[in-house]
């Protein structure tokens, strides 16, 4: 009987739950690297120039010479308005510019004869002062034809409309047959230029301020060809351009309290299009010491405000209540809460007051922590901690 409580008794303490092992987390130990404080605003695309083509002279437009939606040279003809009325006009200025010399001739030759006799009293010095008159008369005759010729020979020059400027030239707004200029300036076609172009957009007049701190200190870098870089994405798509920041207007709008703001594009390959809606990536300043986490390490209480979970003294795992600044893609900036060289839980499941084990972090999670610190001009300060497991390995029972 002795012997079956002694065995009953045994197997008692060896049915007994060994102590639960401490949960496994990743962390990272927080370092403050260089970041860049910036923005994404909304932008349209502008033509850096646009120029009507108008009719500067009456006629019936006889052909085009371009093709709509194709690119064409300052100079290049572009429509031809029937010339014939205006070499008419040319021919006619002309002879008129021929009987204002002969008559220019005639009265000088009068001049010329009159002037020794008027010494000798054998002409009166009335005639003598009329023939002066009428010669300076015939002198501004022929001033004012030869200015008739020259005004005909324009015209008759206008008659071949050219573009102003290079650019792409849009639809023609009249066609073969219309009359135009008959009394205005006849609007026939538009030309923009877009190579480069303009994106303007707003920013508040803060970030306006902090960014023209941030150049007068050297801590925000200027573009080559000068102005702060900024970048430009299509909205719905992916494609991107890279450019420069040219100047920020002089007044503020009252009602919102933001500074209109244009930047130029380059468009060599015509992707950007007036009136295009793009997002625009602004960068403010460079914040030299910034304390940045993955997002995945920030929780929210039922207040809705930040928490993290850091591992402390004893790697006893603790909340902790911070502030979070913008966020510069998968991370979150922390402006209050922590300190550098704290550890911060990423990865793991671990609640307050629990002690942990810390795990090598996986290759995949390093990549993710890193994610989105690319173009922000720092080196990667956060580290990871790969310490090997401290719990014993199970026995085989």
């Amino acid at each position: 009987m002795a012997a079956a409580v002694i065995v009953t008794a045994a197997c008692g303490n060896a049915e007994q739950p060994a102590a639960p092992a401490a949960p496994s987390v990743e962390v990272l130990t927080l370092q403050p690297r260089p970041m860049a404080v910036s923005s994404e605003l909304p932008g349209r695309i502008e033509p850096v120039r646009v120029a009507e083509v108008r009719a500067r002279v009456a006629g019936i437009v006889l052909k085009r010479n371009f093709k709509e939606g194709s690119d064409v040279k300052a100079g290049d003809a572009l429509f031809q308005i029937d010339p014939a009325p205006l070499q008419a006009a040319l021919s006619r200025a002309e002879g008129e510019l021929a009987r204002a010399e002969a008559a220019l001739a005639d009265a000088d030759a009068v001049v010329r004869r009159y002037a020794p006799l008027v010494e000798i009293e054998a002409v009166s010095r009335q005639d003598f002062d009329a023939a002066q008159a009428t010669l300076k008369s015939a002198q501004a005759a022929r001033r004012s034809a030869a200015a008739e010729v020259k005004t005909a020979r324009l015209n008759l020059e206008y008659a071949t409309v050219r573009a102003p400027i290079s650019g792409r030239i849009g639809r023609a707004l009249v066609t073969e047959g219309a009359l135009v200029g008959q009394g205005e300036a006849t609007p026939m076609a538009t030309i923009q230029q877009l190579d480069p172009v303009y994106v303007d957009f707003k920013q508040p007049v803060a970030d306006v301020l902090r960014m023209r701190e941030a150049l007068e200190q050297g801590r925000l870098q200027q573009a080559p060809e000068g102005g702060v870089p900024i970048v430009a994405t299509i909205e719905g798509t992916d494609k991107k351009r890279e450019g420069r920041l040219l100047f920020s207007d002089i007044s503020v709008d009252r009602g919102t309290g933001q500074v209109s703001l244009r930047g130029q594009l380059p468009n060599a390959d015509s992707l950007l299009l007036p009136g295009m809606y793009v997002r625009v990536h602004v960068t403010h300043a460079i914040d030299p010491a910034a304390m940045l986490v993955p997002q995945r390490a920030v929780r929210r209480n039922p207040d809705g405000k930040a928490q993290l979970l850091v591992v402390g003294k004893g790697d006893v795992a603790e909340t902790r209540q911070v502030r979070t600044g913008p966020m510069q893609g998968a991370e979150w900036q922390i402006l209050e809460g922590v300190k550098p060289g704290e550890r911060i839980v990423v990865g793991g499941d671990a609640s307050p007051g629990q002690k942990v084990t810390i795990a090598p972090a996986a290759p995949a999670r390093q990549a993710a922590g890193q994610a989105g610190q690319g173009g922000q001009g720092g080196q990667a300060g956060h580290e990871r901690e790969a310490a090997p497991s401290n719990s014993p390995p199970a026995e085989r029972g």
